[in-house]
């Protein structure tokens, strides 16, 4: 395997991009130059919406390709091109080669929610204080247990007897939270999302996980619940605000998650009409936000 390096400013990296996939790049991936410098930029989007910028002022596009005369071919083919002004060749380099099935597992450990509440993928055994366990594996949808918003939201499921309780995951990408529910005493589980291939995992690991529930797109969520799950971003949570009350049951809980913590007055104005919520953890800049129907 081959990699190709080229620096270039932000106009041109889709143009880049796009000619190194017409050239057969197994894959191409764009990152900031000045990453872990003083001008390191960040850029964030959300689902549905434009992304905010095709790349960094000095971005870095490495390309890979199977063998060294086509990663060599393609560069001498991109200079050429009026598109790659302002561009610059930074080196061709063979990456060694990687069991990279290991590799990847080695970067994904059991996950503590509580002292005796784990998430382990498969390749692991679970530890020995574990006395509830998700099998999970990292997968195309959103949620292994590794990120603050995740482990926020099961933390708060397993701090609860949700016995009997009929729960929606809106947005439920791998499944984690209606899992997360049925292993703590939800006795109806709907897991909906707009990706088809997240209601897909969600069934898998589900199943996998000995769950029983119901996945499907979100008109698949029917009538009243006592628990409603939502881990997605603030603008669409905001959008949503309205939808998903009326998806609570009176007494019941509103459980929203994806939220920064500057974001937490925009989420609470916007679910003012309907409850009230407040902010009830906070995680590496994350906050978890919770509400009760009157």
């Amino acid at each position: 395997m081959f990699e190709l390096r080229l620096m270039c400013p932000e106009d041109r990296v889709e143009l880049v991009s796009d000619a190194l996939d017409a050239l057969d790049a197994l894959s191409v991936s764009v990152e900031d130059a000045d990453a872990q410098t003083d001008a390191e930029q960040a850029l964030f989007g959300e689902p549905g919406m434009p992304p905010p910028k095709d790349g960094w002022q000095r971005s870095r596009v490495l390309a890979l390709f199977a063998q060294r005369a086509e990663a060599v071919e393609a560069t001498q083919l991109l200079m050429v091109q009026d598109f790659f002004g302002g561009c610059e060749v930074l080196g061709v380099n063979e990456v060694p080669a990687e069991d990279w099935v290991r590799l990847t597992q080695s970067q994904f450990a059991p996950v503590p929610i509580t002292d005796d509440f784990w998430i382990v993928p498969t390749w692991h055994e679970p530890p020995e204080q574990a006395r509830q366990v998700i099998r999970l594996d990292p997968g195309l949808a959103f949620g292994t247990g590794t990120h603050p918003t995740t482990r926020m939201c099961l933390g708060w499921i397993a701090a609860r007897d949700l016995t009997g309780q009929r729960v929606l995951d809106y947005g439920c990408g791998s499944g984690i939270l209606a899992i997360g529910a049925g292993k703590y005493g939800a006795a109806q589980i709907d897991a909906v999302d707009i990706d088809p291939a997240a209601v897909d995992a969600t069934v898998a690991n589900a199943q996998a996980n000995r769950v029983e529930l119901q996945a499907g797109l979100p008109e698949a969520a029917q009538g009243l619940y006592q628990t409603v799950l939502a881990n997605i971003l603030a603008t669409p949570l905001k959008l949503l605000a309205p939808l998903l009350c009326s998806h609570v049951a009176p007494g019941g809980s509103l459980v929203l998650a994806g939220i920064l913590e500057r974001q937490a007055d925009e989420l609470k104005e916007a679910y003012a009409p309907y409850l009230a919520l407040e902010v009830s953890n906070t995680q590496e800049g994350w906050i978890l936000m919770t509400g009760r129907k009157p």
